[in-house]
């Protein structure tokens, strides 16, 4: 499984983009964030191999404890090499930065000494979770970085590197680190519950950001996988949870979940005028392997249950929608009047999507479609599923071809 995903990662555009920005003569420091098991450091790593110029490799996802300290010493080492290779220069990598106190501080502080020495070293900088390092970003790091957003894996990536169709993308998600265990479901589902969604909360947003009730963020995300593909308001959240404080509260831990790549809470679409803080979100997964992993069934049993294979339908397309909004490529809500609603509404740039899925029995008139174009004018209207566009077509093309007009 190592060797497929060393063979494939570099297909992704991610690394093309990342590769091309390391040709370039000038310096420059490369944020590459995203959720974990999206194939951030085997990217990084694998376009390294390729340069000419040298480079290093640094990881602080380890036991023992790392400091600012432990930054400059991998710092020395990669500009030693720069300055032997002339204007060739180096490259640093460091891994799971976010895991250092204060490290902000410390690379601001090493970044600024080479621009005053003119030492040719580049750096890249990743990270699991991406609140994280846009706060260490925000705080220090200011008019120095790019960044290049790594999203979970589509269905066309997903399809391309092991096979999978439509059906086995619905369920198992878009995690190629876990593509191996598909032939074990049981296997494969413990795999996500243990090593994916544990890890996440317990070293991605419990460790490191203040949560003073962690029990209620584990429950929120629960409810949030559980729930996915509707809109579910913060109060009937809170009569669903137990000592779940305030609102404000399940905003806030819902903010985190998004951050760590997990599940987000779409606001309701309003056009141009001001959207009421606090409305009610329209919960939806990143990943549909979020979902199926936590059901407890077979891939059969949910293929059976109509209901469910509804729910992963329109969490795919959402999940699709989100990881594009999530790397900045559009926006993403939902729209809903009194009984009136449509699935998913994309903003990119001046161009409004509107976009209704559909599973099981053909559908005569879609109302909600109807009262939203009346009232916004939208570009595009598309219907994906039944008597529209074959989800299968939807997922596999880039949002941004949906949401061109062409």
């Amino acid at each position: 499984m190592l060797s497929k995903l060393r063979e494939i990662a570099y297909v992704r555009p991610y690394a093309a983009t990342l590769a091309a920005r390391l040709s370039e003569p000038r310096r420059f420091l490369q944020v590459v964030a995203g959720p974990r098991q999206v194939g951030k450091t085997t990217l990084v790593r694998q376009v390294l191999e390729a340069l000419a110029a040298p480079s290093f490799y640094a990881s602080a996802d380890e036991p023992a404890l790392r400091g600012p300290e432990w930054i400059a010493q991998q710092w020395d080492a990669a500009r030693l090499a720069a300055r032997a290779a002339g204007r060739r220069g180096a490259v640093l990598a460091l891994d799971e930065i976010h895991k250092v106190p204060g490290w902000s501080e410390a690379v601001k502080r090493l970044w600024d000494e080479d621009s005053a020495r003119r030492t040719a070293l580049k750096v890249i900088i990743l990270g699991s979770a991406p609140l994280l390092v846009q706060r260490g970003l925000g705080e220090s790091l200011t008019g120095r970085f790019e960044v290049i957003s790594l999203p979970h894996w589509s269905f066309a990536e997903m399809r391309d590197a092991f096979g999978f169709d439509l059906g086995r993308y619905l369920w198992f998600g878009g995690y190629p680190g876990a593509a191996g265990l598909a032939s074990d479901p049981a296997r494969w589902a413990r795999y996500i519950l243990d090593s994916i969604v544990e890890t996440t909360l317990s070293r991605d947003v419990l460790l490191l950001t203040r949560v003073d009730r962690p029990a209620l963020l584990r429950r929120l995300f629960d409810l949030a996988c559980r729930y996915s593909g509707q809109v579910l308001s913060y109060q009937k959240m809170l009569g669903q949870l137990q000592d779940a404080g305030n609102t404000t509260t399940l905003a806030h831990y819902l903010d985190l979940l998004a951050a760590a790549g997990m599940v987000t809470g779409l606001a309701k679409y309003s056009g141009g005028r001001v959207r009421q803080r606090g409305s009610s979100p329209k919960l939806v997964v990143l990943n549909t392997a979020l979902m199926s992993s936590a059901w407890g069934l077979t891939p059969a049993e949910a293929e059976a249950d109509s209901d469910r294979r509804g729910r992963l339908a329109e969490s795919a397309v959402g999940a699709h929608l989100a990881n594009a909004a999530a790397a900045r490529e559009c926006e993403l809500f939902y729209w809903r009047e009194r009984s009136r609603e449509v699935d998913f509404v994309v903003k990119a740039g001046l161009r409004v999507t509107a976009i209704e899925v559909k599973t099981g029995r053909r559908v005569e008139s879609l109302p909600g479609m109807g009262a939203f174009s009346a009232e916004f004018r939208p570009h595009r209207k598309l219907l994906v599923g039944t008597g529209g566009i074959p989800l299968e077509t939807f997922l596999s093309e880039p949002v941004k071809h949906w949401t061109s007009g062409q």
